[in-house]
């Protein structure tokens, strides 16, 4: 079981006029649903909302919901913020088991950049995809799926079907093997290119300015 512990009160009134009335109190109201069991209502102290709000991979990582000496575990689902201050407003937790099938997005991270060659001459990583949708065992959610850039060459592209993936977690999407990342030729070269052709454009131009003024002077005399 995760050991990342959130402590959360049980809430009874519901509706707009208690959610402002807790935020007043300086708790976050949240709801947890799921496992076939009625929605609970929460609170959430704001300190540990604001925290919880910068953890990385928030919505893939397992959470215990500690209300008294109760624990269930959850996956946060949605939060709720701001639009201007970015203040958590409210969240919402899916109750799991370790052996509940889920459906979730992975994000993912690339690793090996310096044993890339395409990289170590200016390429560009083009990235198609920065998270993959996978189903998995909620107790075997993946913190991150890594893809080895070691000797990728310019014009490279990594499928899914070249990433190993954790044993049972499947991508969602079975019908092609689609692209994660591409390494393209570094731009650089064509700007530099464009550079060269518009100095010898200028360089002739100054050329048959000088051809111009030497007839002009010819005729002239």
């Amino acid at each position: 079981m995760s050991e990342d512990i959130i402590t959360v009160e049980l809430r009874d009134r519901v509706g707009k006029g208690a959610a402002r009335a807790a935020r007043r109190a300086g708790l976050v109201p949240g709801v947890i649903y799921g496992a076939k069991l009625p929605p609970q209502p929460i609170t959430v102290n704001r300190k540990q909302m604001d925290k919880l709000v910068q953890k990385p991979g928030l919505f893939n990582t397992l959470f215990v919901l500690q209300a008294g000496d109760k624990k269930q575990q959850v996956l946060p689902r949605d939060v709720q913020l701001d639009v201007v201050t970015d203040i958590p407003l409210h969240v919402d937790f899916l109750r799991l088991s370790d052996t509940a099938e889920i459906t979730i997005n992975v994000p993912v991270v690339f690793v090996n950049e310096e044993e890339s060659p395409a990289l170590r001459q200016g390429a560009v990583l083009n990235i198609v995809r920065h998270q993959i949708e996978v189903r998995c065992l909620a107790g075997a959610i993946p913190a991150s799926i890594e893809v080895d850039l070691t000797g990728t060459e310019i014009g490279d592209s990594i499928h899914i079907g070249a990433v190993p993936l954790p044993d049972g977690v499947v991508p969602t999407i079975t019908d092609r093997d689609f692209t994660i990342v591409t390494l393209a030729a570094p731009t650089i070269q064509t700007v530099e290119a464009d550079l060269d052709e518009d100095e010898e454009g200028l360089e002739s131009a100054e050329d048959g300015e000088g051809t111009d003024e030497a007839d002009e002077d010819g005729e002239a005399g």
